[in-house]
């Protein structure tokens, strides 16, 4: 049995709210990007785009590190039965109880009020079923990710458990890891090629992009966070500062950017976007983990509300960002203005949900998966 720690680590906590609720900024920042979303400004401006570049280039990546090393953590703390139990009652009713309460009002508003389902009527049937599973699954994508992934670690944590410590590794460095993510990023990618180029239908099908596609591109993170629970010298690796991490970081996001910029069409985008999001996702394990374990290490009522709060806020932004999209970004000129004036209405109404559920228990267990305490 893995000793486990007898303090708890904040800075976990604290990092794990504040990359949830950097999807808020996140959604509001690209409707100013030059991206192409559900709702756009008329120009896009260029600053914003590089945050919500940035943003998400490395959070979920980071995150999925963070969820490997808690599941661990309670798979050891629990009977695997009981584990995967408690883990897909967090995960699944949340996102169950999200699609018909948020993001199916949130199709029937794109439906409406914007051309992105476009015109429905002169849809197939698949492809009619095919925009309801990216609509309806939206930005619950990464509770159906945590899905999959918690199937597959009722397999490999007992694997990584049960097997015989052949090492401790004390000697890994981040030159090591590096090449072993890159070699997953090139899997990945050899796998997407081979899929454009046998069964390119597959590649536009929602289900199997956010089963099959995400899972695989997340589940070495997963499995990253899984193993630094296990082995002390993994942890230590992430949590202690590295300047080149730093510096590869920027460097990574310079190449990010630049593949988003010059790549055009199918060509190699999402490949090279693969191997760019991996390593910088890796780098910014260290860069995140680092700074959060010298500043955010304490404990703090602050933090344990916003831990609280934290998957609620995310759940209902997305629908509220685009009502805010629809009806007030047409009337804000500034693109500036119009985004703090976004986090203003996105957040302020998000916490007053937030709050009211909090009063409501059928609510509170819909949304946290926990039933109330006696």
């Amino acid at each position: 049995m893995t000793k486990q720690s007898g303090q708890r680590e904040y800075f976990f906590d604290s990092i794990r709210a504040y990359l949830m609720l950097l999807g808020v900024p996140f959604h509001v920042s690209l409707i100013y990007s030059s991206q192409s979303w559900s709702v756009n400004s008329p120009h896009a401006s260029e600053w914003l785009t590089l945050l919500n570049d940035f943003i998400h280039a490395f959070r979920m990546q980071v995150f999925f590190v963070i969820s490997g090393y808690f599941s661990y953590m309670l798979f050891l703390r629990y009977s695997p039965q009981y584990w995967l139990k408690v883990r897909l009652e967090r995960v699944g009713i949340p996102m169950l109880a999200a699609v018909p309460l948020l993001t199916l009002p949130q199709f029937f508003m794109l439906k409406a009020w914007t051309a992105r389902i476009g015109d429905w009527s002169q849809l197939t049937l698949y492809q009619k079923f095919n925009a309801l599973s990216w609509d309806l699954i939206s930005h619950l994508w990464f509770l159906l990710v945590l899905v999959m992934l918690t199937l597959t670690g009722a397999w490999l944590f007992k694997k990584l458990r049960d097997g015989r410590q052949l090492t401790d590794y004390s000697e890994l460095n981040w030159t090591r890891l590096s090449l072993a993510i890159l070699l997953c990023s090139v899997i990945w990618g050899a796998i997407r090629r081979l899929l454009f180029i046998f069964e390119p239908q597959l590649l536009s099908n929602a289900l199997f992009n956010f089963v099959v596609m995400q899972t695989l591109f997340f589940l070495p993170f997963f499995i990253l966070g899984a193993m630094a629970w296990k082995y002390p010298a993994i942890k230590a690796l992430l949590i202690k500062p590295v300047p080149w991490t730093f510096i590869g970081s920027a460097l990574a996001f310079v190449a990010y950017i630049a593949n988003q910029t010059w790549s055009k069409g199918e060509g190699w985008l999402y490949e090279i976007d693969a191997v760019v999001s991996m390593m910088m996702g890796l780098w910014m394990v260290n860069v995140v983990f680092s700074l959060g374990h010298r500043l955010l290490n304490s404990h703090s009522p602050r933090v344990t509300y916003l831990v609280n709060a934290s998957l609620f806020i995310y759940l209902v932004h997305h629908p509220l960002t685009i009502l805010y999209g629809i009806f007030l970004v047409p009337h804000i000129g500034s693109n500036t203005l119009g985004f703090f004036a976004g986090l203003v209405f996105v957040f302020g109404i998000a916490f007053m949900l937030y709050e009211i559920h909090l009063r409501i228990p059928v609510l509170r267990f819909l949304f946290s998966g926990k039933l109330p305490q006696k």
